[in-house]
């Protein structure tokens, strides 16, 4: 499901360079940040380090590792990207310029599916406001077997009976 766009007042390079030069120590931003931010913002997937990493390399960018992991810790403090912890695995992906939703997750072949549910934003104002609660943001992630997996295992099932 594609979810909208929300507007923006900045785009993600110039939110990024004013986070950098409003730390306590300014910092410099980089060629290589530069990059990352506009490869990063040019798709919408959920994405680890290492996928980043060899995605951006096969673009013909050179990234470090180090710089990719310092990066993209900068930009979820900067507001930019959410961390998602699935298992072992960290997703990251867009929160700059996108819509609040939730997640399923197939454990199978660990696809991301997004999805928004206005009840569940309900449930979490109500919740939030009951303990007098200021939300600054939530993950839901609801893990399971997707519907190609389930007709795949399904159709297994029915082979292993023959």
């Amino acid at each position: 499901m594609d979810l909208p766009a929300v507007a923006v007042s900045q785009s993600p390079e110039e939110k990024f360079r004013e986070y950098l030069t409003s730390r306590p120590k300014a910092q410099r931003y980089t060629g290589q940040q530069r990059d990352m931010v506009r490869f990063i913002f040019s798709q919408h997937d959920h994405f680890d380090a290492d996928q980043l990493i060899d995605e951006m390399k096969e673009a013909g960018f050179r990234v470090s590792r180090a710089t990719v992991y310092r990066t993209l810790s900068k930009l979820v403090d900067a507001g930019m990207l959410r961390r998602l912890e699935v298992g072992e695995r960290t997703f990251f992906e867009h929160d700059y310029g996108y819509p609040e939703h939730e997640h399923l997750y197939c454990t199978r072949c660990r696809k991301m599916i997004e999805f928004q549910e206005p009840a569940f934003e309900r449930l979490i104002e109500g919740v939030a406001r009951s303990h007098g609660f200021q939300v600054s943001g939530h993950s839901f992630i609801i893990r399971g077997i997707c519907e190609p997996c389930n007709r795949e295992r399904s159709a297994k099932r029915r082979l292993d009976l023959v």
